[in-house]
């Protein structure tokens, strides 16, 4: 097994190297520049759009449902477990990396929304499927003349396998049962595939993977409707549990902000030589941030895609919300809690959610009975962003199938089955090796839909200032 990991970190270092950080935080800048800030200047109208539906819209959802879909696939392990893992490898300066990337990949995310509104394909029967690999095979079509249909099914092949076996199944069962093994210990264990389990790891992966299963084998209407009602109440809830330890600790703030900023640049002098260059807080801080709300990764896009609206720039401005939401607030607040109390710290041993469980019962230590009932706040919210998180990637990586074998009832009844399954071993595989798992898919689905937003986004651009200019106008 040593081996082996060994063998997916080699991997993972090159995936995520020099070249795909680079160009991640290049497609934002360049995106952020050639948009004017749209994501400073635009919020407000994006965050109007989200609950003002657009009339006459084709599509097969609402834009609020559209977005919940791309919520319930990002608000999940990445918000508790992945910054927790971001800040616990490359130091406390990974969150203002993680910051970095989420505000100039708020542009990145307005850009493959609209691109997927544009290039979207709306069948008679109101089915629709767009994504990356629509505006790489169309759009390069219109803009360049050139055949990139190649490019659009590597996409496609990447992201199918990301949600079956990283980001979309392995990685978020595997993180619900670590946390509800913590808070409910047992003394009984199973022998599955010769792997001594305990039974409240094994009962509670079966749960989950029933649940998963009810859900997924409805299609996106069943999807959308459990995740527009789960994502935006366990989101604002476990906002309120956040910001409750940051009041309570609000004179450890401005001593956090200064960690975190000093560790950014020089992350040896805080760690203790724990880490030990920028470069690695850089790496952890976008790959765990881009695992968190997936701007550059092209999967977004394929729930934009399915909105009811005529306008791509508006459901464009829409997407932008995900990120702002799941990082710069969301991933902020975890980040916070966990510099703050200190349960990064590698002599510590922990990892994973342990390290931000142990963060808010350490914070909520002067309430006794408060701190009792934190392991379990943790693990319902992990658990329910997790799940809804499965539920989205689900819908994700079934397009992405969709696209390769058209309709085809029995294939995608059978990868419907292949997921479920996935979920069900899950809890059986190491934490580290399903974190790199991930990351190396994440990172070899961002290839290809980065090159289509550099080459696509002047289309971007100008689509964008012919909607402001109308807009404006309407306005006046």
């Amino acid at each position: 097994m040593e081996t082996f990991t060994r063998f997916l970190d080699s991997i993972d270092s090159f995936v995520w190297g020099i070249p795909l950080v680079s160009i991640v935080l290049f497609v934002g800048l360049l995106l952020t520049i050639r948009l004017n800030g749209l994501q400073i200047s635009n919020l407000p109208k994006a965050l109007h759009f989200i609950i003002h539906d657009e009339k006459n819209g084709k599509g097969e959802v609402s834009s609020f449902e559209s977005l919940c879909t791309a919520l319930a696939a990002t608000i999940g392990t990445g918000n508790i477990a992945g910054v927790a893992t971001a800040i616990g490898t490359g130091g406390p300066g990974a969150l203002f990396w993680m910051e970095v990337a989420a505000f100039l990949g708020m542009a990145t995310k307005y850009a493959e929304g609209l691109l997927a509104v544009k290039y979207r394909i709306v069948s008679k029967d109101g089915n629709v499927l767009g994504g990356p690999f629509y505006y790489i095979e169309h759009g390069f079509r219109e803009r360049f003349g050139w055949n990139m249909k190649w490019l659009a099914i590597l996409f496609a092949i990447f992201g199918m396998v990301a949600g079956l076996l990283g980001i979309g199944t392995i990685t978020q069962i595997n993180s619900i049962t670590t946390a509800v093994d913590a808070i409910i210990p047992s003394g009984e264990f199973v022998n599955i595939g010769g792997h001594s389990i305990s039974t409240v790891t094994a009962v509670t992966g079966l749960f989950v993977t029933l649940a998963t299963a009810v859900v997924i084998f409805g299609g996106l209407h069943r999807i959308a409707n459990v995740a527009s009602f789960i994502v935006p109440f366990m989101a604002i809830f476990y906002v309120l549990f956040c910001i409750f330890f940051l009041i309570l600790n609000f004179s450890e703030i401005p001593a956090a902000f200064k960690t975190i900023l000093h560790a950014a640049f020089n992350p040896a002098a805080v760690t203790g030589g724990a880490v030990g260059s920028i470069f690695i807080a850089m790496q952890k801080g976008i790959s765990r941030g881009i695992f968190s709300n997936e701007a550059g990764l092209g999967s977004a896009p394929i729930a934009a895609a399915a909105a009811k609206t005529k306008e791509p720039v508006r459901q464009g401005l829409v997407c932008m919300t995900g990120t702002f939401f799941d990082t710069i607030i969301i991933c902020t607040m975890t980040g916070l809690v966990i510099v703050i109390s200190g349960t990064w710290e590698p002599s510590l041993g922990l990892e994973g959610v342990n390290i931000t469980l142990e963060a808010f019962r350490k914070g909520f230590r002067i309430f006794s009975s408060a701190s009792g009932f934190v392991p379990y706040f943790l693990a319902i919210s992990l658990t329910f962003f997790a799940f809804t998180s499965i539920l989205g990637w689900a819908y994700y990586s079934e397009k992405c199938l969709q696209y390769l074998v058209a309709k085809s009832p029995k294939a995608l009844l059978v990868y419907r089955w292949l997921y479920t399954l996935a979920v069900f071993i899950g809890p059986y595989l190491t934490v580290s090796a399903v974190w790199t798992c991930s990351d190396i898919f994440n990172g070899l689905m961002a290839f290809p839909n980065l090159v289509a937003l550099i080459l696509l986004s002047g289309i971007v651009a100008r689509d964008s200032k012919r909607f402001f200019k109308k807009f404006k106008k309407m306005i006046d």
